[in-house]
């Protein structure tokens, strides 16, 4: 099962927005997770249109779950909240930066970082 397809649904995420951005097959867009004060990259999440909403829209982070198939906010269970200072689209409208003043650890491990653990080089 993929993300719920939004084409045909009912989403408020402003039509403009939502022409810029280039899915994959499954309708999603990779968010790279930074922290708004240190810059360090925190994690990758997948958003789709309506996640995206959600997340403008909140201001917490909100993603698809492609392992559960079902929407997620960041520290809804956990309480590692992230509060979004910013969401940014790259020239290629393929991927998303959204930076975050993040509460406890990012990474579903507990770490502060999904990449602090396996450095390669």
């Amino acid at each position: 099962m993929t993300a719920p397809e939004t084409l045909g649904d009912v989403t408020s995420l402003d039509p403009a927005v939502a022409a810029r951005l280039k899915r994959d097959a499954d309708g999603l867009v990779p968010a790279v997770v930074q922290d708004a004060t240190t810059r360090d990259v925190l994690m990758v999440g997948w958003m789709d249109d309506e996640a995206l909403h959600r997340t403008l829209t909140t201001g917490r982070g909100t993603y698809w779950s492609r392992s559960r198939q079902e929407y997620w906010v960041k520290g809804e269970t956990s309480g590692h909240v992230q509060v979004v200072r910013g969401v940014r689209l790259d020239c290629d409208g393929d991927t998303l930066l959204v930076t975050v003043d993040q509460t406890g650890g990012a990474c579903h491990t507990g770490d502060t970082t999904c990449f602090d653990a396996d450095q390669l080089l």
